[in-house]
């Protein structure tokens, strides 16, 4: 890449921060539905055809941050040690984030944080939203499963099996946080939680999925 490109791609990635910024600082000052995305684009001094082509909704000026973490699950199945499930591995990972206080996993009291997680969890478009989000994780995890020669059906109950527990685990440490248990408060429960959801997938799933032995 030349400097020119180089510069260009630099000042594309600046504008998207600085609009999905925009969007954020309003959405939680007025409320999702109150801010429409010309008042986004209004207050970011661009058009909204210039907005338009950063973010295709007003949904993803929220939820593009969650595009970082889709091929996140693939990519732990993809690079798990030799002697771990798919399972077991989605598992110590996401214990590791816990302890963490990742946001992924929901257990995060950072004050920008919650208020982020506040505004996600009480908006009916963007829950929509983030199912698209989820079904890409579930496409991206299940080509992994089918890369080691399982099935293609097989693959993908177990991709949106994996996928969806994490996802509800996350909301449920949401709620904790959101009950007004600190991060360290609610730690313990979060693994117990964990370790259960977990547990009960590998029963079954790890019974079908391949351990990896190489």
């Amino acid at each position: 890449m030349d400097n020119t490109s180089g510069l260009r791609e630099n000042k594309k990635l600046r504008t998207r921060r600085q609009l999905a910024a925009t969007a954020l600082e309003l959405f939680l000052e007025r409320g999702f539905d109150d801010v429409s995305v010309a008042d986004v684009a209004a207050a970011a001094e661009v058009s909204k055809p210039t907005l338009f082509r950063y973010y295709p909704s007003k949904e993803d000026l929220v939820l593009d941050r969650f595009a970082d973490h889709q091929d996140e699950l693939a990519r732990i199945v993809r690079e798990r040690p030799a002697g771990q499930g798919p399972v077991g591995a989605v598992h110590a990972h996401f214990i590791e984030a816990l302890d963490r206080r990742d946001p992924i996993t929901g257990l995060c009291d950072d004050p920008d944080v919650v208020a982020f997680q506040r505004l996600l969890y009480s908006t009916a478009s963007l829950q929509t939203r983030l199912a698209h989000y989820g079904a890409r994780e579930v496409e991206l995890l299940a080509a992994v499963l089918e890369g080691e020669a399982v099935p293609p059906l097989t693959a993908r109950l177990a991709a949106l099996h994996l996928v969806h527990v994490r996802h509800e685990l996350g909301r449920e440490n949401w709620r904790r946080i959101a009950s007004g248990s600190s991060a360290g408060e609610a730690h313990p429960a979060a693994v117990t939680d964990a370790d259960h959801a977990f547990g009960m997938l590998a029963g079954g799933l790890d019974q079908a999925l391949p351990i990896r032995t190489a």
